[in-house]
């Protein structure tokens, strides 16, 4: 029986998926991965998908098997016990200071494009948008779902309007093309697009919220991913054939300068609206699997009971709350210290990457069959990717030393009163 009211269906669950994978990365990551491999690029995406596919099969039986709030830490304290589970709650978590703060400067970075704003009024743009998420976050489940399946036509269209008025794909550029003796540009082009495919993890926090969670859950899934590939591919060769990228500090503004060139300066409004709504879908889904996290884990005593209160819609409210609170200071500390987006996006993958390897163990843990060999063939992917991550792995390998000594040490003060 599920403690949340089960009201999502299946093209609910594919809007929110796909807008929350295209979210904060369409009008951004593809010019960042076509400044850091050219037209490879191209290969990159399709590598990408071929990579996030094994995963996405297995957190897809997973979450049939055991549709749950607690989303990826309780699969993993499933197959591991109560100490990873907390761990990886943890680890989780520990995307706010680095995953939303990048969130939240792609999209205050499209009102900036129509108004001429000062770090402080990006700041205040920022918090105006989490002030927007709270809100949308106490009403019903099915309300984010209908917003987003707006807001994924939205980018849909407006792709669809590039290669239109583009009169793509051009001749001059091979959808794809030679890569001899340009493979070693792919490692760095896969290390920034990563952060386009997650929200999986996100995703299996709202598996108790769907109608029938093991039909259309799955299903969900799956369509999310592939329609969010196929459009990040498709902006991509309109970025590569109208040479808006080069610059990393520049290329958040790629799309909008695409457009300019197709519809004229007007055209800036446009793309600043889509774009500022897509980091507000992306958002959202992970906001609201972040405070579902903590209200099941307070739901099953593992924090404090005042964090399962909810509200008259059934929604998690006490946990939203804290969460909004997190992200506001989050974005506070990012802005003072000047943090760009390149790095923040970095740092959060590796946390991204290690949660998706915990997963996949657990799904070689739990289930059975050809599922279990696909869940071992993503969990050597994700240790690939790891690998591929290089330093920018190093702040959540640290985190995770550093909590795992910090859990030692708890269990060490509760074992020595006994002792004495």
């Amino acid at each position: 029986m599920s403690r949340l009211n089960q009201e999502l269906g299946l093209i609910q669950g594919i809007a929110l998926l796909s807008t929350s994978l295209l979210g904060t990365g369409i009008f951004v990551v593809p010019a960042l991965a076509a400044t850091a491999a050219g037209p490879v690029s191209l290969w990159a995406w399709l590598i990408l998908i071929a990579l996030i596919l094994p995963m996405a099969f297995t957190f897809a039986q997973l979450g049939r098997a055991y549709p749950h709030a607690g989303g990826a830490p309780h699969l993993i304290g499933k197959a591991f016990g109560a100490r990873m589970e907390r761990l990886s709650a943890l680890l989780f978590l520990a995307v706010l200071p680095v995953g939303l703060p990048a969130a939240l400067e792609i999209a205050s970075g499209f009102a900036k494009a129509v108004w001429p704003l000062h770090s402080g009024g990006e700041l205040l743009v920022q918090l105006a948008t989490l002030a927007g998420l709270w809100l949308l976050g106490q009403r019903p489940a099915r309300a984010s779902g209908t917003l987003q399946a707006l807001i994924a036509l939205a980018i849909i269209a407006s792709v669809a309007l590039a290669w239109w008025l583009g009169d793509l794909p051009q001749a001059e550029l091979p959808l794809l093309p030679p890569l001899a003796g340009q493979w070693q540009l792919l490692p760095a082009a896969l290390a920034v697009m990563f952060w386009c495919f997650v929200g999986i993890e996100a995703f299996t926090h709202l598996g108790e919220e769907f109608r029938r969670p093991a039909r259309d859950f799955p299903l969900a899934l799956l369509g999310g991913v592939l329609l969010a590939g196929l459009v990040y591919w498709a902006c991509s060769v309109a970025v590569l054939s109208f040479h808006t990228y080069g610059d990393v500090h520049s290329d958040a503004g790629a799309l909008p300068r695409l457009y300019q060139l197709l519809l004229g300066e007007q055209a800036r409004w446009l793309v600043a609206l889509v774009g500022y709504l897509a980091c507000f879908a992306s958002m959202n889904l992970y906001i609201q699997g972040f405070a579902r996290l903590i209200w099941s884990l307070a739901d099953e005593g593992k924090l404090p009971a005042r964090l399962a209160a909810r509200n008259r819609h059934g929604q998690p409210a006490r946990a939203l709350h804290l969460v909004i609170l997190a992200c506001a200071a989050s974005a506070v500390v990012a802005s003072l210290a000047g943090l760009g987006v390149d790095d923040l996006i970095r740092y959060a993958n590796g946390n991204f990457v290690l949660i998706y390897l915990l997963s996949m163990a657990a799904g070689v843990c739990l289930l059975r069959g050809p599922w279990r060999l696909l869940a071992a063939v993503a969990c050597l992917l994700c240790a690939a990717v790891l690998l591929m991550l290089g330093q920018d792995a190093a702040y959540v390998l640290g985190l995770l030393l550093g909590l795992l000594a910090l859990d030692a040490w708890q269990q060490g003060r509760r074992v020595l009163p006994a002792g004495d």
